[in-house]
């Protein structure tokens, strides 16, 4: 599935880099900052930093708006927000336009996301501006978990500026690529790999599944 008019040929020419996104003001979470909880023994920002170097060759920027935010993960390059109060669409705005290459954006409450969804996604990018993984959420589709060319900077924008804040709001002037849910499928579970840490309950659910899992293999 595409849809709008710019090319990936920009896309094709840089190395893709990874974007861990920790906005959000995690109202359902007491406030406190959901990536820097453990899950099997490791806090969700180390976990996702190592995926998403062994994925991509390179630590991932930290998006962040909190003071201290410099002090999670020192070795990683840490910008706030470039326009504050934006919500996701501002998270994954900052995130293209300080790459400044192909990005591929992770929402730092996701503990489980792999390796091999990261490669995908980045691949996709050869071919459209934007590649979503599709799931069985309410939404069809993972905005959070995602791969963004240089032409979303643009477009991306425009519906800032418009105040249109919804994560998808821009699609319709880019190129982009669906991972059908069929190739999520294969490379594990969706329910899994889309987990997302919002509640004090989600987290000790999160625990239960990893160490499971881990105890299975």
């Amino acid at each position: 599935m595409t849809a709008g008019k710019q090319g990936g040929v920009e896309a094709r020419k840089r190395p893709v880099r990874g974007a861990i996104l920790a906005g959000g003001g995690a109202t359902r979470f007491g406030g406190k900052p959901k990536g820097l909880e453990v899950v099997g023994g490791e806090r969700i920002l180390d976990r996702l930093a190592s995926v998403m170097t062994a994925a991509l060759g390179e630590p991932p920027l930290l998006v962040a708006n909190s003071p201290d935010a410099g002090s999670w993960l020192p070795e990683l390059r840490t910008v706030p927000d470039i326009r504050p109060g934006l919500g996701s669409l501002g998270g994954i705005y900052t995130a293209v336009v300080s790459a400044p290459a192909p990005v591929v954006c992770v929402a730092w409450d996701m503990p489980f996301v792999s390796e091999l969804l990261i490669r995908a996604l980045a691949e996709g990018l050869s071919d459209h501006d934007a590649v979503l993984p599709q799931s069985d959420g309410r939404r069809g589709l993972e905005p959070l978990c995602a791969a963004y060319g240089p032409p979303c900077a643009q477009a991306i924008a425009l519906s800032l500026e418009s105040g249109d804040l919804r994560a998808i709001s821009f699609h319709e002037r880019i190129r982009v690529g669906i991972l059908p849910l069929e190739q999520v499928r294969a490379l594990a579970d969706p329910d899994l790999l889309f987990f997302n840490v919002n509640t004090a309950d989600d987290l000790t659910k999160a625990d239960d599944l990893w160490r499971r899992r881990a105890s299975s293999r």
